[in-house]
């Protein structure tokens, strides 16, 4: 394999919800030569904040690197109170797997805001930005420093549901768009250096199967087991929507897209907005699946890189072998 130079070191700062494709997520990175998790600060919304901040501590444990930066940040949307999706990740936010909770070992005093603030103004266009959770960390740090997205390298955005999808099709819930509106519209009218959207219209067909499941667990490593035991926690609950035992990578594909943009087979660009249809809240790229332009006006915002498709088959392979302890594929 070849060495990676420190110059090509993507130097992230992770905003997460640290629900199951979460923790895998941090993982992964943890396990990428050409990634550094510079901090990591965390929200609502997988599970409580105070889980997701345990949570953290114990990826962190696993991968070696207790002494990262964690941060405690918001608890509920700017506005309306949050949507806890214990249902889909168990109550602790790791499939209820552990009885013990940890606590990271370098803990900011800033909150998670506080802190995205900081970390950009103190070295702009060095760190990336990866949210992956609800927006309101990021919301409430543009309250703060409204040119915030253009300190980064690059934000890589796990949420969005695409353009508009082809006639009578139904999408997958659009969790960290729905979990705080007012904070994603922050987001996607700020002024910004480069602002990609990985959102459900690729994640929902990135599929993690039973064969990847039974690979992690075959490793026999840490990282193996644990990465497969809360997988199977994961397939609790989306097994009743495709009858398989499978479940999406959410967040471990704009992970790896963040740090591998060449897996990006397709993507258009233009202002996204969030809409409702009174049940569904979502953040859209303004045009119709064919390409045309929504029957609306439009909300005036930068352009957003939306992110069509990507080579799953490479990823996939990168992302067990990591998972698995084994190194990049």
């Amino acid at each position: 394999m070849t060495a990676v130079e420190p110059s090509d070191v993507r130097h992230i700062i992770v905003d997460t919800d640290t629900g199951i494709d979460d923790a895998l997520a941090l993982l992964y990175l943890a396990g990428r030569d050409d990634a550094e998790i510079s901090a990591i600060t965390s929200v609502y919304g997988n599970t409580p904040v105070e889980d997701a901040v345990a949570n953290i501590a114990r990826v962190l444990k696993i991968a070696g690197l207790e002494d990262t930066l964690v941060a405690r940040g918001a608890a509920g949307p700017i506005n309306g109170e949050p949507r806890i999706a214990g249902h889909v990740h168990g109550g602790d936010g790791l499939g209820d797997l552990y009885s013990e909770k940890l606590a990271p070992k370098n803990l900011s005093p800033l909150s998670s805001a506080e802190l995205l603030v900081e970390l950009a103004r103190s070295r702009p266009g060095y760190y990336d930005l990866l949210p992956i959770g609800p927006l309101t960390n990021v919301g409430l740090a543009l309250e703060i420093e409204p040119e915030l997205l253009t300190l980064f390298r690059s934000t890589v955005i796990m949420g969005g549901s695409g353009p508009f999808p082809p006639l009578g099709t139904v999408q997958m819930v659009d969790a960290n768009i729905h979990n705080d509106a007012e904070a994603a519209a922050r987001v996607f009218a700020a002024p910004r250096t480069n602002l990609v959207m990985v959102g459900v219209n690729v994640t929902a067909g990135t599929i993690v199967d039973e064969a990847a499941v039974q690979a992690l667990h075959r490793a026999g490593t840490e990282w193996g087991t644990f990465s497969a035991d809360i997988l199977e926690a994961y397939m609790d609950f989306y097994q009743f929507s495709w009858g398989r035992r499978v479940s999406p990578a959410h967040d471990g594909l704009a992970a790896a897209l963040l740090v591998q943009p060449e897996w990006i087979t397709s993507s258009l660009s233009g202002p996204v907005n969030i809409t409702t249809d009174g049940f569904a809240t979502r953040a859209h790229l303004l045009r119709t699946h064919e390409g045309l332009p929504v029957s609306w006006p439009v909300t005036p915002a930068p352009d957003t890189q939306v992110v069509l498709d990507v080579d799953r088959q490479a990823f996939l392979a990168d992302f067990v072998s990591v998972l698995a302890g084994l190194g990049r594929a």
